[in-house]
């Protein structure tokens, strides 16, 4: 099988370092390489101040150095080894568009690294599903088992939501990848300030078009769409969790988590192997979604040009959203199914009636709300003498189907099938190969699924792969050009 999980140079513990000093620094590089070209700043002030950039960066590396998260508080770092003549990269320039352009970066590379984690915990799904494509297991509504299906079908469904989610990703990205910087306050400067050349220097696709836009409105409704992406995707692995939490209410699960790492034991209990990291995961989850609420609450009823919603809270719910899938895909990495003890499971239930009512309307023409009595009066009897489907006693079958004929007034009260097709219709195996809807369990269907998710993980590979090629090479062309001038 062709391997479908992602790869990428930026690691969630990247994110330590390329933090809001690492940013500011790197909004200090590309200002000094455009008001160096543009005239702004005469070339030997760029070049002493470069150095002076490119120092203050080096010495914050330092284990226990300060890291500084306001510009008022880096700024006299670099004034300190050039004097005055460094704010000169600092015209047309403002805290108010440098914070909403880190905000930004911030978010672009989260956004990188949730899409990474999404598609990898998407590729581990189509490994357990075409693992286990023909497994029959039990699903549920409301609560109550339903209808017979496969693993992988279930699977499949789940990877489809997550899908959903790395559409929306990808959506977002390009409304993340616009560049404030240069705005200053809102309404731009007299400084002939070059505005794609610095979204270029940053690895932006281009700036937000309004400055008062890019500084003053652009945060809130980019960072919550990226914190709402973030929470629709948590709310998808959230059932997922507690499908999965939901075995282990059974004696014998048919979902069970085998690496001892997602397992911890009781203290007091020793029959107990908890599955903490379904705890966790869920737990995350929830974070997350809080998170995201409070990203809306910032800005909420707040006038523009207030910091309320120029804080983190877009970036916390990216980073919790990036620990969860850290978390998730440890879990699928780890997750086995019992498929002897899924059949058992289906088997000692009903679910499997509902295709009696079917068979007797396409093989014997008897309306399916007359097979459908029928079949809830078999369950109610086999029930009530606690008897399995498989020991369900045909004569007894038969005698419940006059009855509901008369009620009816069916033509000919026999019930119209030999005891071998009415164990035919109760048996699991038999129901699933006999779907045949667009989308169901059934072989053919489900390869095609497959297939169209296989390809689907394969592009959004590539897509990311590009995003990322892109960006190391812009980072790479600024630091070549800041290096040149800083010499």
């Amino acid at each position: 099988m062709t391997d479908l999980t992602a790869r990428s140079d930026l690691r969630p513990t990247d994110l330590n370092s390329r933090d809001t000093f690492y940013w500011l620094c790197q909004l200090d590089k590309a200002s000094t390489v455009m008001t160096v070209e543009e005239g702004i700043a005469p070339r030997d002030v760029g070049a002493r101040t470069a150095a002076a950039i490119a120092k203050v960066a080096s010495d914050a590396e330092a284990p226990g150095a300060d890291r500084p998260t306001d510009y008022l508080q880096v700024e006299p770092l670099v004034r300190r080894l050039v004097g005055p003549d460094s704010s000169r990269i600092h015209s047309g320039r403002s805290r108010q568009d440098m914070l909403p352009t880190v905000y930004r970066l911030l978010l672009r590379d989260r956004l990188v690294l949730v899409h990474r984690g999404l598609g990898e915990l998407r590729a581990g799904l189509l490994t357990l599903a075409e693992r286990y494509g023909s497994a029959i297991v039990p699903a549920y509504t409301n609560g109550v088992q339903a209808q017979p299906t496969t693993f992988g079908h279930l699977l499949l469904g789940y990877e489809a939501t997550l899908r959903r989610s790395a559409l929306r990703l990808t959506e977002a990205y390009p409304r993340v990848n616009l560049c404030p910087l240069g705005a200053a306050a809102l309404a731009t400067s007299s400084f002939p300030v070059d505005r794609m050349r610095l979204a270029e220097l940053l690895g932006f696709d281009a700036p937000v078009q309004n400055s008062f836009d890019a500084a003053q409105l652009s945060p809130i409704d980019v960072g919550f769409e990226v914190a709402a992406s973030a929470m629709t995707l948590a709310l998808s692995i959230g059932t997922f969790i507690q499908d999965v939490h939901a075995q282990y209410h059974h004696a014998r699960p048919w979902i069970t988590l085998d690496n001892a790492d997602l397992l911890s034991p009781s203290t007091l209990m020793p029959q107990k192997r908890n599955p903490v990291a379904l705890n966790r995961a869920r737990l995350l989850a929830s974070e997350v979604i809080g998170d995201g609420v409070s990203t809306a609450l910032a800005a909420h009823n707040v006038c523009s040009g207030l910091t309320d919603y120029k804080r983190a809270e877009a970036q916390r719910t990216l980073d919790r959203t990036i620990a969860l899938l850290g978390e998730v895909n440890a879990i699928v990495g780890g997750l086995r199914l019992d498929e002897e003890a899924a059949l058992d499971e289906v088997r000692s239930d009903y679910s499997t009636t509902s295709e009696l009512a079917n068979v007797l309307q396409r093989d014997s023409d008897i309306p399916f709300h007359v097979g459908h009595r029928f079949a809830s009066a078999l369950v109610t009897y086999g029930r009530g003498g606690g008897l399995t489907v498989e020991r369900l006693d045909f004569a007894e079958a038969k005698r419940l189907y006059r009855e509901i004929a008369v009620e009816f007034g069916i033509v000919g009260d026999e019930l119209p099938m030999t005891e071998a097709q009415f164990r035919a219709a109760l048996d699991p195996v038999a129901m699933v190969a006999s779907y045949r809807g667009l989308g169901g369990p059934q072989p053919a269907e489900f390869q095609r699924m497959l297939a169209a998710a296989q390809e689907a993980v394969r592009a959004d590979t590539s897509w990311i792969d590009s995003v990322a090629g892109r960006l190391s090479a812009a980072e790479a062309a600024m630091e070549a050009s800041f290096g040149e001038l800083a010499g």
